[in-house]
C-alpha cells in the first residue's frame, strides 16, 4: 500500500534486499525498500541510507539526473518507509565505506515512490545514539525492534532455535505440541489461573512446564520427544526471570543419566556454535552439588574464575573470637579471599556489610586486609599469630588481598559469601571474557524449609532418587512419623538431577523421572501431599505410571537466558520480542488491564481489587 491507501503499482516481487546489492550488480536496474535511515543533503545531490532487516545501502538522488525527483526525495524524513528503483554504480574509491556490506556501491534513483510517512520517533533508532530509557523503549517497543542489537537479537534466536530443530530433528526426536490450558499442579511457583465459561467456578492453569505431559508421552510410547515450549509462571521478576518464558523441552525413554548429559552436551555445543560463534566444551566439566555449595556457596557456580570459598570450622578454635567460635559450634564458619581486595575502601566494605545484612540476613561482615607487615582490622587482635599464619596458609592470601568471613546458618553463609564472591569479581574486573559450562550433579532429592519446617523438593517432587537411596525414601513414606534421624537421612537421599551451567547461571536442568506409581505417591507424602490431594492434582498422572511406565529422564534449556548470555545482553528482557516489565506489565499494549463487567459475569468472576489506577 502507498501512502494514499492504494496498492502500489512497485512489483515487489522484483524486490532486492538492501544487504544483497553488491559490485556484481554494477549497472543493473533494481527495486530496493525499507525505512529511510539517515539523510545527508550535500546541495543538488541528496543521499539517503535506506535500511531494512538486512542491512544498509546508499541511494543517491542527483539534480543532474532526475531534479523533480530530487525535489521529491527532498520532503522524505527518518522511520519513512520508501521504495526506489535505481539503477546500481560502483563508488568512487574515495567513497568506498569499507563499514559496510554495500560500501563499495550505490543506487542511482529513477523513481521513488513513498510508501508511508512515520511521525518523529520518540526515541532514538540510530545505533550510535544514545539509548533511550528502558521504560520509554519498552512502551514503543515496534520501533525498539528496529534497532540494529534487537534486530540482531531476534535473527539470533532464530539461528538458535533452527539449529536446536535441527539436531533434535537428527536424533530422531519427534516434535510434539503439549496443552496450554490444564488443571493447576504447582511445580514451585504460582500458577496463572485462566477461568472457564463453560465449567462455572472451575479454573485452567497456564503451563509452568510441559513435566507432566511430556512423561504421559513417554508412557505412551514416544520415547523421543521435544518441544520449544512457552512457560507461564506468577512469580517475582528480575533480569532473567520473565511471566512467559521459552525453553527447549526433551525428554526420552530407555535411557540413564549419561546418555542424556551426552546427547544436550552435542546439543549445547552445536547450537552455542551456530548462533553466536561461540565454542562451549563439548565435554564439561562435572561438580557435585556438595563441592558447588562448599567451594562457591551455590549450585550455579561461576568457574570462569577460582575465588573458592576455605572452610574454617576447626580453625575458630585456634582464635580468640566468641563470635567466630560461636558460629562453628552452632552452624558454619567460611571466608573468601579476594584478590587485590585490600584497594577496597572503608565505605564499600560498609557497603558491603549493609548489602548482606539487608539481602542476604548475615548479621555482619568480618574482615582482614593483608599487608607486606601482616593483616590489618579491628578484629587481629583476636587472632594470635599462629590462628593468622593457618589463615593465610588455608586461603592463599597474598599483600593487598582482603579476606571476608561469614559465620552463620549454613544456607546463611553460602548466600552471603557467593553473592559477595561475584559482586566483587565484577567491581574488581577479576571474571574473564570467555565461556565456561559445567554440569552440576549428585543433588540432594530434598531439602529443609526453616519456615514451615518441612520437607521441599530440590527440582520438583518428579524426580526420581538415585537406585541406592529409594528404600529411604519407601520406609520414610510408610513410617507412622518421621523421627529426626529419618529426616537426617532424607536430607542426604541423593536424585538423579543435573543442572547444566554457563558462566554462573542455570540455563538447563533436568532429571530421571520415577516411572514407578508406588514410589511417586511415597514422594508425595513426604511432601506431605495427602493421597486424597495427590489423586486430585496428580491423579492421571499417578494412573499413567501404572500402565507400563518405560524408565524415562529429560531436560529443558531456557531459551532466553541463553541468548542474554550468548549476545551478552544484561537482561533477558533484550533478547525476548515483546517482554513485560518487573512488575509483569507490558508498556506497549497496557496488559494486564481491567475487563468489563458483562465478560466476569459470563466468567463467574468477581473482582475485590481495589479500583486500579490508570497507568
Amino acid at each position: 500500500m502507498s501512502q494514499t491507501g492504494f496498492p502500489s503499482a512497485l512489483d515487489f516481487s522484483k524486490r532486492r534486499e538492501c544487504n544483497s546489492v553488491a559490485a556484481a550488480d554494477n549497472g543493473q536496474v533494481i527495486t530496493v525498500c525499507g525505512w529511510v535511515y539517515r539523510y545527508r543533503d550535500q546541495g543538488g545531490v541528496l543521499f539517503v541510507d535506506l535500511r531494512d532487516r538486512s542491512g544498509v545501502v546508499q541511494v543517491v538522488f542527483d539534480m543532474a539526473i532526475d531534479a523533480e525527483l530530487l525535489k521529491k526525495a527532498e520532503s522524505l524524513r527518518g522511520e519513512d518507509v520508501i521504495a526506489v528503483i535505481g539503477k546500481v554504480r560502483l563508488r568512487d574509491k574515495n567513497a568506498v565505506n569499507a563499514k559496510l556490506a554495500t560500501g563499495e556501491i550505490e543506487i542511482v534513483a529513477t523513481t521513488l515512490e513513498l510508501l508511508s510517512k512515520a511521525k518523529p520517533s520518540p526515541i532514538p533508532l540510530d545505533e550510535h545514539d544514545q539509548e533511550a530509557s528502558e521504560e520509554l523503549r519498552l512502551e514503543y517497543r515496534f520501533l525498539d525492534l528496529r534497532r540494529k542489537p534487537m534486530q540482531e537479537a531476534l535473527r539470533v534466536r532464530h539461528e538458535f532455535i533452527r539449529t536446536v530443530r535441527n539436531f533434535l530433528d537428527g536424533e530422531g526426536f519427534w516434535e510434539i505440541e503439549t496443552p496450554i490450558l490444564n488443571k493447576s499442579t504447582p511445580e514451585g511457583a504460582r500458577d496463572f489461573l485462566v477461568p472457564s465459561r463453560l465449567n462455572a467456578g472451575e479454573f485452567y492453569a497456564l503451563p509452568q512446564s510441559p513435566q507432566i505431559f511430556k512423561q504421559l508421552l513417554m508412557v505412551a510410547g514416544s520415547e523421543r520427544y521435544y518441544q520449544i515450549a512457552r512457560c507461564f509462571r506468577d512469580e517475582d521478576l528480575r533480569r532473567d526471570r520473565q511471566p512467559e518464558f521459552t525453553q527447549i523441552d526433551i525428554e526420552m525413554s530407555f535411557i540413564d543419566k549419561e546418555m542424556i548429559m551426552a546427547l544436550n552436551e552435542r546439543l549445547i555445543a552445536a547450537a552455542m556454535q551456530s548462533a553466536f560463534g561461540v565454542t562451549v566444551d563439548a565435554k564439561p566439566e562435572r561438580i557435585t552439588y556438595h563441592d558447588a555449595m562448599e567451594l562457591y556457596g551455590n549450585d550455579k557456580p561461576d568457574t570462569r574464575f577460582a575465588m573458592q570459598l576455605t572452610e574454617l570450622g576447626d580453625w575458630a578454635a585456634l582464635t580468640e573470637f566468641k563470635v567466630f567460635k560461636g558460629a562453628a559450634e552452632t552452624g558454619r564458619l567460611k571466608a573468601l579471599c579476594v584478590p587485590g581486595g585490600a584497594s577496597l575502601s572503608r565505605k564499600d566494605i560498609d557497603d558491603l556489610t549493609q548489602w548482606v545484612m539487608q539481602d542476604y540476613k548475615a548479621k555482619g561482615l568480618a574482615w582482614v586486609k593483608v599487608s607486606e607487615t601482616g593483616l590489618e582490622s579491628l578484629i587481629t587482635k583476636f587472632l594470635p599469630e599462629a590462628a593468622q599464619q593457618e589463615l593465610l596458609k588455608r586461603t592463599g592470601a597474598k599483600a593487598g588481598d582482603i579476606i571476608f568471613f561469614a559465620g552463620d546458618r549454613a544456607d546463611i553463609v553460602f548466600a552471603t559469601l557467593s553473592a559477595l564472591r561475584l559482586k566483587l569479581a565484577e567491581k574488581l574486573n577479576l571474571i574473564p571474557d570467555t565461556y565456561k559450562a559445567s554440569w552440576v550433579v549428585d543433588f540432594p532429592l530434598f531439602d529443609w524449609d526453616h519456615e514451615t519446617e518441612s520437607l521441599l523438593s530440590v527440582h520438583h517432587p518428579f524426580t526420581a532418587p538415585v537406585p541406592e537411596d529409594a528404600h529411604i525414601v519407601k520406609a520414610a513414606a510408610n513410617a507412622a512419623c518421621i523421627t529426626p534421624e529419618m529426616q537426617k537421612a532424607l536430607l542426604k537421599v541423593r536424585s538423579n538431577a543435573y543442572d547444566f551451567v554457563l558462566n554462573g547461571v542455570e540455563i538447563g536442568g533436568g532429571s530421571l523421572r520415577i516411572h514407578a506409581s508406588d514410589l511417586q505417591q511415597a514422594i508425595f507424602r513426604l511432601l506431605k501431599i495427602s493421597d486424597a490431594e495427590a489423586e486430585s492434582r496428580f491423579g492421571f498422572l499417578l494412573k499413567g505410571l501404572t500402565f507400563g511406565a518405560p524408565p524415562h529422564g529429560g531436560i529443558a534449556f531456557g531459551v532466553d537466558r541463553v541468548l542474554m548470555l550468548g549476545l551478552k545482553r544484561a537482561s533477558i528482557r533484550d533478547v525476548m520480542a515483546f517482554p513485560k516489565t518487573q512488575k509483569g506489565t507490558c508498556l506497549m499494549s497496557g496488559a494486564p488491564s481491567p475487563v468489563d463487567e458483562k465478560q466476569l459475569r459470563e466468567l463467574y468472576v468477581k473482582s475485590t481489587a481495589p479500583v486500579a489506577k490508570v497507568r
